[in-house]
């Protein structure tokens, strides 16, 4: 078992925070949804971008939350899986300023992004 230091635990809270909204809430309302969409495949067509975008951004998206958690025995997965993220978050922050979302729909991104680079500050 690994030991579960801060940047352990951040790792867990960002790779289970992604597998839920990826997995279980992707068709599910959220208030954080960009646009006027419902959906997370609707959010995407918010930002205009293409529908292949849906399937690469998601794809990324869980294989790094599985390589975060696998980075809890293997480390050197841990700074690909980050680097992955961060420049997604970056990408959804930006995605919500382009719609001109108010601030607070952007604040999972962003608290996703200050976990991430927590992780590897902490490492």
């Amino acid at each position: 078992m690994p030991t579960l230091t801060i940047a352990a635990v951040l790792q867990l809270i960002v790779a289970l925070g992604l597998l839920n909204v990826w997995l279980l809430r992707r068709g599910m309302f959220s208030a954080y949804r960009g646009g006027q969409a419902t959906t997370l495949r609707e959010e995407f067509a918010a930002y205009g971008l293409p529908e292949a975008a849906f399937f690469v951004v998601g794809g990324l998206k869980i294989t790094a939350a599985l390589m975060l958690i696998a980075g809890l025995w293997v480390p050197a997965l841990v700074l690909p899986a980050a680097i992955v993220i961060i420049a997604l978050m970056l990408g959804a922050l930006a995605m919500h300023v382009k719609v001109g979302d108010p601030i607070h729909r952007s604040m999972p991104a962003f608290a996703v992004l200050v976990m991430t680079t927590a992780v590897l500050l902490l490492r």
